[in-house]
């Protein structure tokens, strides 16, 4: 009996919210604003992942097939995009690093360079002034911006 692409991605996704779940557990700050704490979020969100992953796992979709290799290929780069969004987010900062990832996704999905280019900056930018305006959350700017300021 093959095993579905569905059961498969359900037993990886239980294993990541079980990993989520230890390192929120393990998760210690010395002083919080937040009665709960910063242990809930990503708790509720291992949990959560855990009841979903375990529906893939007892009733997977009917399409049995595994992605084709056109598909595989794409999240395959959509993966190393976020990927390397996260390792540069900290020394590029929010805007450059978002700008960059959400052109590069664009490409990734048929994108011309323009459309790319124009809306990676676009939601860049508009993304940082409602985290950092409205919302009130800092970002980084990136240590190259730093020497500026």
């Amino acid at each position: 009996m093959r095993l579905a692409a569905d059961r498969l991605l359900g037993i990886v996704l239980i294993g990541l919210a079980a990993f989520v779940a230890v390192q929120a557990i393990n998760l210690e700050v010395p002083f919080s604003y937040d009665p709960v704490g910063p242990r809930a979020f990503p708790l509720g969100l291992a949990i959560l992942l855990a009841a979903l992953a375990s529906v893939l796992i007892v009733k997977p979709g009917t399409n049995e097939a595994w992605p084709g290799r056109q598909l595989t290929l794409k999240l395959l780069l959509v993966l190393a995009t976020l990927l390397v969004y996260a390792l540069l987010y900290t020394n590029l900062g929010f805007i450059i690093t978002s700008m960059l990832a959400v052109a590069s996704l664009s490409r990734i999905f048929g994108a011309s360079w323009g459309k790319a280019l124009l809306t990676g900056g676009l939601m860049a930018v508009v993304s940082y002034f409602l985290f950092a305006h409205a919302l009130g959350i800092s970002l980084p700017s990136g240590y190259w911006v730093e020497p500026f300021l």
